[in-house]
């Protein structure tokens, strides 16, 4: 059995769910994981749907370089209304809650009363590659993959 980074606070009401070596950038990854974190399971699936289709957007926080100011960024009061419509990370994630809702479904839990409780994104081993170069150089071409991992707790009422 993997060791997660925290265990739940009651095992028998929390539900895992981890992904590895994911193709997906890490930054991006943990700007979509903040978004999600304390979210209702229904809720935050049907905000990463949107964001996949564009209707809704993820603020970007702490890695913000190069990134667009966007008006749906102004809900959420970003330092400039700097926000991204990350595809590849929230279908990611989306997958994750996915498998940790059959998770739940396996284990006899109410689905519905799932809430995001803790969501951890990790950098992973820099996969490698090249690019060739003017005057026959070459230079690294490298992918930032990461490791995410979510414990999602059943709770009584939805706030």
């Amino acid at each position: 059995m993997v060791r997660y980074a925290k265990e739940a606070e009651n095992p028998a009401k929390s539900v895992k769910a981890r992904g590895f070596h994911l193709r997906t950038h890490f930054k991006t990854s943990r700007e979509v994981a903040q978004a999600i974190k304390g979210m209702h399971i229904r809720k935050a699936t049907k905000y990463l749907k949107d964001v996949v289709a564009q209707k809704q957007i993820i603020p970007m926080r702490r890695f913000m370089g190069g990134v667009g100011r966007h008006a749906q960024a102004k809900a959420f009061n970003t330092a400039g209304s700097l926000g991204a419509w990350p595809k590849k990370s929230a279908t990611v994630v989306l997958d994750l809650l996915r498998n940790a809702e059959s998770n739940a479904e396996v284990k006899g839990l109410e689905v519905d009363s799932l809430v995001v409780e803790y969501i951890q994104v990790n950098r992973a081993p820099q996969m490698r590659r090249r690019t060739y170069r003017a005057h026959g150089r070459i230079n690294p071409f490298m992918c930032s993959p990461c490791h995410i991992e979510m414990i999602l707790t059943e709770t009584e009422s939805i706030v």
